[in-house]
């Protein structure tokens, strides 16, 4: 666990859920974020029981609030939006990070750019920010998914050639080697 979690403003499950409902949240949203959050919890939990040290309270509360960008707009700028949103509502750094880089299989600073997004690096670099962008593609509204259906939704989307493609393939590898087979 990274710092006390009474010191650090990492809400409770019920609470984020609420945070999402008081922000306009459209309630097919909610169950997306709902699915997210039982995926990553479970990816964090055998990573857990694999030695690696990871936040499962944050795992979950940032898997929750993920898309709470998604109550302005469901464009690509959802995730800087909510992790804007995150960090006005005084919680956790960590979460907002989280938010701010679910995005794809997260987005390098000339891509963001390009997209019209502030130009920095919108890469997942934690643990629990890789569990939680992985979590999310594994997650179609409020169905589980396999790698396999997402990565043809993700083609299919944007191209073979994109290189969104390239990084979910290599997020989806690292996450396997450290849990074995993904949900």
């Amino acid at each position: 666990m990274k710092g006390n979690l009474e010191e650090r403003l990492v809400p409770p499950r019920a609470e984020a859920l609420k945070i999402l409902q008081r922000l306009g949240c459209p309630p097919q949203v909610v169950a997306h974020c709902n699915c997210v959050a039982d995926i990553a919890v479970e990816l964090a939990l055998k990573a857990l029981d694999k030695g690696f040290p990871v936040d499962i309270r944050l795992v979950e509360v940032g898997a929750l609030l993920h898309d709470v960008g998604r109550s302005v707009t469901h464009g690509v700028s959802h995730g800087v939006l909510g992790a804007e949103m995150v960090r006005s509502l005084g919680l956790d750094e960590e979460i907002a990070r989280i938010v701010e880089r679910h995005v794809g299989a997260g987005i390098p600073a000339e891509e963001a750019a390009e997209l019209g997004l502030p130009k920095r690096d919108y890469m997942p670099s934690t643990l629990e920010e890789k569990i939680v962008c992985y979590a999310d593609k594994l997650a179609k509204g409020s169905r589980r998914i396999t790698f396999e259906e997402a990565l043809r939704d993700l083609v299919e989307d944007l191209g073979g050639s994109h290189p969104a493609v390239k990084r979910f393939k290599n997020l989806h590898r690292e996450i396997v080697e450290m849990v074995g087979d993904a949900p």
